[in-house]
């Protein structure tokens, strides 16, 4: 049964090991390695909204996809809008590696486009991982 705690445990355990595959790709996009530029430019801000979905759906597993992609979607867009505040202590942590990956580092409107597709990829990921085997 799709409710089951046994179905939602293993989903979970999906969940986490693609979240293990995600980060590392983010991270490898914007690494300083020759990748296409389709990639190098747009791939880090899909693989976050894809990474902030799974995380929703992680936390929230019995939650209907719908209202988890909602969710991420509104999160990554709040992260991006407050990328135009600039208080000091806000810059101090975006001055930080973990901050700017976390928070980004300057407002771009071609974010909130990666962030749609990623949270649509990070949808049918999670489907996929939710199927029955």
């Amino acid at each position: 049964m799709p409710g089951t705690p046994e179905l939602t445990r293993r989903a979970r355990l999906r969940i986490g090991a693609a979240i293990l595959v995600v980060i590392p790709l983010g991270l490898l996009t914007r690494a300083d390695i020759p990748l296409p530029a389709l990639i190098a430019t747009y791939g880090g801000d899909t693989l976050y909204a894809t990474l902030v979905y799974l995380l929703v759906a992680l936390l929230w597993p019995r939650a209907p996809r719908w209202r988890v992609g909602l969710l991420a979607l509104g999160l990554c867009i709040a992260v991006e809008l407050s990328q135009l505040a600039h208080a000091p202590w806000l810059d101090a942590i975006r001055a930080t590696l973990p901050g700017r990956l976390v928070l980004g580092a300057g407002f771009l409107w071609s974010d909130l486009a990666c962030y749609a597709v990623g949270v649509l990829l990070g949808t049918a990921l999670d489907l996929a991982l939710r199927r029955p085997r």
